[in-house]
């Protein structure tokens, strides 16, 4: 029998609980996950991409399954095949996002139709958790502590100080 690829991508900027839920059940779905980080152009991200790879890696560590972190910069579709996946898992938060990723798999089903889309909602308490809302707290001095693991949250408390990003309460 073959082994089951999917790949869960992603800009992870910074990785959430909410992303860190879809991992460990998206790993659960398939032999081996890989967690592609890219840049997404529409976004300026936190984080160059190789520390949000180095993120992520650490992050996952922990958890079980065979989970790999690969960065990319292509076509998610073109990214998919490269790595022998039959599979892209997605998460989603709400309306807003179906609305976004039917779109997104509708064209990516165009691009090449041998890899499936498999949507898992987000854990109830973890859907509102977006990285561009904690990247937003965190610049106005708030607590991001409910949403990204300890060691996340001194990474990005430390970068919106070093980058003198912090903004008036």
């Amino acid at each position: 029998m073959a082994e089951r690829v999917g790949v869960y991508p992603g800009t992870f900027d910074p990785i959430t609980l909410g992303h860190m839920d879809i991992i460990g059940r998206g790993a659960k779905l398939v032999d081996r996950l890989i967690v592609g980080v890219t840049t997404n152009i529409a976004k300026s991200p936190m984080f160059s991409d190789d520390e949000r790879i180095a993120m992520v890696q650490r992050e996952v560590a922990g958890l079980d399954g065979d989970i790999r972190v690969v960065g990319f910069n292509s076509l998610l579709m073109d990214f998919a095949e490269s790595q022998g996946a039959a599979t892209v898992i997605r998460g989603i938060r709400g309306v807003t996002d179906f609305e976004y990723e039917y779109q997104l798999t509708g064209m990516n089903r165009q691009i090449n139709d041998r890899v499936e889309t498999i949507f898992l909602m987000a854990d109830v308490a973890l859907q509102p958790i977006a990285s561009r809302l904690v990247k937003e707290i965190a610049v106005y001095g708030g607590d991001i502590a409910k949403f990204v693991t300890p060691t996340v949250r001194d990474e990005v408390n430390a970068r919106v100080r070093q980058n003198g990003l912090l903004g008036n309460r």
